[in-house]
């Protein structure tokens, strides 16, 4: 049988991608609408170190990216971390035929040129999202009204197992302590019984 604190960050590392911030739907060919048209695929571009307005773009890398493989399979994903702290922390977002109706308000007048990302193919079209200075969370916020990306809901499963961990969580500390009493009194048997074998030697 597998050990069940093995089970437990299994369970938790599924949780994990399974719900929270980026945990969303890409409109695909049957959900599409006008307004938000298939989201195709995704490029991220920012700085390794956090400092210079990267840690948000690097938060959200970690974070919410895999969320957001794990939920939509189908669609491309890939990242360019580099050296260039004063180089733009940026998102590109490329549709299938034609931007969605609120990805250029989001984009701004003056979009950031990426040189790593991969230009659009021909019947795709991109928008580039400005992470720069965001936090994570503003920046998923973005990301959800220019692409139209529904929220998980998380199942009755999901909460159950998520209720499970937080009252493991919270019992950790007192099992912890009690584990370590338990321990402590067998060493203190284990003194007493080896000191007692050796009052009996002498005499």
């Amino acid at each position: 049988m597998v050990n069940f604190f093995k089970r437990m960050r299994k369970l938790n590392t599924i949780l994990e991608v399974r719900t929270g911030v980026g945990a969303a739907l890409f409109p695909n060919a049957a959900t599409a609408t006008k307004e938000f048209p298939t989201v195709t695929r995704l490029h991220l571009t920012y700085a390794r170190k956090i400092y210079g307005g990267h840690q948000g773009a690097r938060h959200f890398w970690r974070r919410a990216l895999p969320r957001l493989k794990y939920h939509n399979p189908s669609v491309a994903m890939t990242v360019k971390p580099t050296d260039e702290q004063d180089g733009p922390a940026v998102l590109t977002v490329y549709y299938a035929e034609r931007l969605s109706s609120t990805a250029p308000g989001i984009a701004g007048s003056k979009p950031v040129v990426d040189k790593y990302a991969p230009a659009p193919d021909a019947n795709e079209k991109s928008a580039v999202i400005d992470l720069k200075n965001l936090t994570f969370e503003e920046i998923w916020r973005r990301v959800q009204a220019s692409t139209g990306a529904k929220d998980f809901v998380a199942t009755a499963d999901d909460e159950a197992n998520a209720k499970n961990l937080a009252d493991i969580s919270a019992r950790a500390p007192g099992d912890r302590q009690r584990i370590k009493a338990i321990r402590q009194a067998k060493k203190d048997q284990e003194r007493m019984l080896a000191e007692a074998r050796g009052e009996v030697e002498k005499q």
